[in-house]
């Protein structure tokens, strides 16, 4: 056991339940080719962090993915819930220093989670924010529920509340460098990971032709 945990959150590959503001422009089918490709990124990325894994799949576990790792199914009625459960469960482990990230990020890096990871060792809390006004990490060392209780999730004011309530509540944090997630289409067209994809390229182009 490390003292250090990355959880990943995963949601199943299922045709027309992912990415599905992408879909509503390319079709259910290139949406769910995009977000595979995506979950990919994140699986090659987090492998080479040498620190234990926890992986929650959103409805059921998938066995060939993230190969001896801890895996389970993410537990709760909000993004807020699931996210507050698997971090206690960390705590309840032993890990000192937990980073949580999610698996539609083109440009996740090792560097980018170490780094979370490292401010820990100075903050109560690191966040890596996301262009839309949310966050694509999230890092703990030790439980702070509020942060995910009565939040409004997917807006653009998620990561701007919670902030407020960490400096009302004395609490420090850092964060990282902001990065675009994919949620539509000129999120994917304007995305290096598309642009210098040419086989994801060809494949899309094959669906809508």
């Amino acid at each position: 056991m490390t003292e250090s945990l990355l959880i990943v959150f995963v949601k199943n590959l299922k045709l027309g339940k992912v990415k599905t503001r992408l879909a509503k422009t390319i079709g259910n089918r290139a949406a769910f080719e995009v977000y595979n490709e995506l979950v990919n990124i994140t699986e090659q990325v987090t492998q080479t962090i040498s620190i234990d894994k926890h992986i929650y799949f959103s409805d059921v576990v998938i066995e060939d993915k993230w190969s001896n790792e801890f895996k389970n199914v993410q537990v709760g009625k909000d993004l807020g819930e699931r996210m507050k459960n698997a971090f206690k469960k960390g705590f309840e482990k032993g890990y000192e220093r937990i980073v949580l990230i999610g698996s539609d990020l083109p440009d996740i890096s090792d560097k980018i989670i170490e780094g979370g990871i490292n401010a820990l060792n100075e903050f109560d809390v690191v966040f890596g924010p996301a262009k839309d006004g949310g966050y694509y990490l999230i890092g703990l060392t030790k439980m702070h529920n509020f942060i995910f209780e009565n939040k409004p999730w997917s807006q653009q004011n998620l990561l701007e509340e919670t902030l407020k309530e960490l400096c009302l509540q004395n609490i420090t944090y850092s964060t990282l460098l902001t990065l675009n997630d994919i949620d539509n289409i000129d999120d994917l067209l304007t995305s290096n990971f598309f642009k210098e994809n040419l086989k994801l390229q060809e494949k899309l182009k094959q669906l809508n032709d």
